[in-house]
């Protein structure tokens, strides 16, 4: 039996920030998934099942914060699930929504990820003890960094890559009301004149630590007809996911990542993503991963990823816009970040993507990954039906 088609008919963010003391964790989440019913002009009485998402519980230090959200989340009653898939959980988060749908389990599913970053830690809570070595790791970005420079010895790309794509994510921030980060005087000498943090990765070349929620509803052939405004489709969706440590791991393209994109673009018929793809939201905490992320996902060749960046491909107004919304990069409430670039993208296609809007987004790529490069989850939508 075919799959039921999916539809993204709300979308609702809350104004992501450093510190949302004016909320609680109820509050958040509450305010998104609101939102998102408003725009699909729905009650919380036409979700017939939640599926939320978050990053670990001792980031807040409220453990299994789902079964206290079930009332704010519209959810007493009803069949209620929560995903974890570290970073890229606001991802798989959203494509386990989708599957219920597409499986005819559920019609209509409310799906939300979230993450206040002020209650936590982040920083030395990603600090993991490594057995026998000193402990001079501190946070993501000390991990990420060592693979950050075997892709620059790898590919040749030079040192200026990193903040060229940190001054265009933070630029289009700037055209998203949503986004953490607006700095409005931000030029390409203060992001290089940045203090260095974790080398080669500058300060202004890293993700802020944010609080916000993101939600999406997503429902059937049916619901996506009925929708009062175009409905985003999706075409292809999967997740992959490999251990963080093996002999042979390729830190810089793993392969979990290019499995991941090839069963998408399988889905959607997809077979040359450069050319049939009009955008894409990817996961990109540390400026250096948007080239390295651009060749695992088969936007371009091997050690070819910078020469996109560089070229001015990825801007807002280039041949292939890459985080049209600002990306991790500007806004960074960890377990929503995922599902941010899942609703970016639907926006895209939906046409209501405001000033960072690119037009005649037909087709555009949503991607996470989380741990240790080692969990992938994406989704390809489109503005029509597949099939159609």
């Amino acid at each position: 039996m075919s799959k039921e088609p999916v539809a993204v008919i709300g979308i609702g963010q809350t104004k992501h920030v450093a510190a949302r003391r004016d909320v609680s964790l109820a509050g958040l989440v509450r305010e998104a998934a609101q939102r998102a019913l408003d725009d699909a002009e729905l009650t919380w009485a036409d979700i017939d099942a939640v599926v939320i998402g978050k990053a670990p519980d001792f980031f807040e230090g409220v453990m299994m914060p789902e079964l206290y959200l079930a009332d704010a989340l519209g959810a007493v009653g009803k069949p209620m699930l929560r995903v974890h898939t570290a970073g890229s959980v606001g991802g798989s988060t959203a494509l386990v929504a989708a599957n219920l749908v597409a499986a005819r389990v559920h019609g209509t599913v409310l799906t939300l990820a979230f993450e206040k970053q002020s209650e936590s830690n982040a920083m030395w809570g990603l600090s993991l003890p490594i057995p026998f070595q000193q402990p001079l790791l501190a946070g993501a970005g000390g991990f990420f960094a060592p693979h950050v420079r075997a892709y620059m010895r790898r590919s040749g790309a030079p040192e200026s890559i990193g903040a060229l794509v940190a001054y265009k994510d933070r630029r289009n921030a700037l055209k998203n009301p949503y986004a953490h980060l607006h700095e409005h005087d931000i030029t390409l000498e203060k992001v290089t004149a940045s203090p260095m943090l974790w080398d080669p990765i500058r300060y202004s070349e890293t993700c802020p630590s944010s609080d916000g929620a993101c939600a999406m509803i997503l429902t059937d052939r049916a619901g996506g007809a009925r929708a009062p405004r175009p409905p985003a489709w999706m075409l292809g969706g999967a997740m992959r996911s490999e251990p963080t440590l093996f002999a042979g791991k390729d830190f810089v393209s793993p392969q979990a990542g290019q499995d991941c994109a090839a069963d998408v673009y399988r889905q959607a018929g997809i077979t040359d993503p450069r050319r049939e793809i009009d955008g894409a939201e990817i996961y990109v905490p540390f400026s250096w991963y948007e080239p390295m992320w651009l060749e695992n996902l088969g936007f371009a060749g091997e050690g070819e990823g910078w020469k996109l960046t560089e070229a001015g491909v990825t801007e807002l107004d280039g041949d292939l816009p890459v985080n049209m919304s600002g990306g991790v990069l500007s806004t960074n409430p960890i377990g929503a970040s995922g599902m941010i670039r899942f609703a970016e993208a639907a926006l895209q296609v939906r046409g209501q993507a405001g000033e960072h809007q690119v037009d005649g987004a037909r087709r555009v790529l949503g991607h996470a990954y989380g741990g240790g490069s080692q969990f992938f989850s994406m989704w390809l939508v489109g503005a029509r039906p597949p099939g159609s």
